[in-house]
């Protein structure tokens, strides 16, 4: 009889250890260490080992006619189970460059958790849920998601369903909707490196306002480098509904260290 974790490889057979070389190097090959990314857009279901910290540091560029603005996210994330790690956003800020909103300025801090379900190598399908919640001067946000991934061999495939509601203004008065669909490829070409492409359906809800419903989608290519203790990825997404007011392009970069 077998026991053991099936995340870890490792197996209890009639009283001694025995670790599967094929489920090693299928687990190893998934980075260079756990936490890193290999999509930006898109979360994937394996959650942070337990006692694991990592700084991951977000930096979204948006051009519209020219650049419009660039967004900053900081995050220490901690694994506390192996299914469960949460997350703290200590500041989540922007710099613009428009005639209505000229320079810097702090948005919110967010709380993140994620509760990983089952394994993309050993089950059918990874599945992990998601739920954050940001909050700051004059602004409230929630934000719900699905996330399902598979890995065959090194080419990995990932989906999210995400629902956000966020309130804003005075009195948090303004109420919208959005709820985006999130779909990516990405293939290992060494235990390091990855290149893929990741698409966006967004659908943008104006006060919860389906008459007034917004479609955009963007595409575009994806590229990951993962060292011993840190990684960057990078996604450049075009924007192939050309609607007034959205980014025609933007670029994201998020680069991590394990502590």
């Amino acid at each position: 009889m077998a026991l053991g974790n099936p995340r870890s490889g490792a197996f209890l057979v009639a009283g001694a250890t025995w670790t599967s070389p094929f489920l090693v190097l299928l687990l190893s090959m998934a980075s260079a260490f756990a936490g890193a990314r290999h999509f930006t857009f898109i979360y994937e279901a394996p959650t942070s080992p337990p006692g694991s910290f990592e700084i991951e540091n977000y930096a979204t560029t948006r051009f519209a006619n020219g650049f419009t603005e660039a967004v900053f996210r900081h995050e220490l994330e901690i694994g506390i189970t192996e299914h469960f790690q949460a997350s703290i956003y200590f500041a989540n800020w922007d710099y613009a460059r428009s005639h209505e909103n000229r320079g810097a300025h702090y948005d919110s801090s967010s709380l993140e958790l994620i509760y990983n379900l089952t394994n993309p190598v050993t089950d059918p399908v990874g599945v992990s849920l998601y739920q954050e919640i940001s909050a700051g001067r004059r602004a409230f946000e929630s934000e719900t998601k699905l996330i399902a991934q598979k890995n065959f061999g090194p080419l990995i495939v990932a989906y999210n369903l995400t629902l956000e509601a966020e309130w804003e203004d005075k009195g948090l008065r303004e109420r919208n909707g959005e709820i985006q669909q999130v779909f990516g490829a990405s293939y290992e070409i060494s235990p390091r490196i990855s290149v893929g492409a990741e698409m966006l359906h967004e659908i943008l809800l104006p006060a919860w306002h389906s008459a007034e419903a917004e479609n955009n989608f963007f595409l575009g290519p994806n590229a990951s480098y993962r060292s011993d203790r840190w990684f960057a990825t990078v996604t450049a997404l075009a924007q192939t509904t050309r609607t007034e007011g959205e980014p025609d392009y933007q670029v994201r970069l998020i680069f991590g260290v394990s502590l």
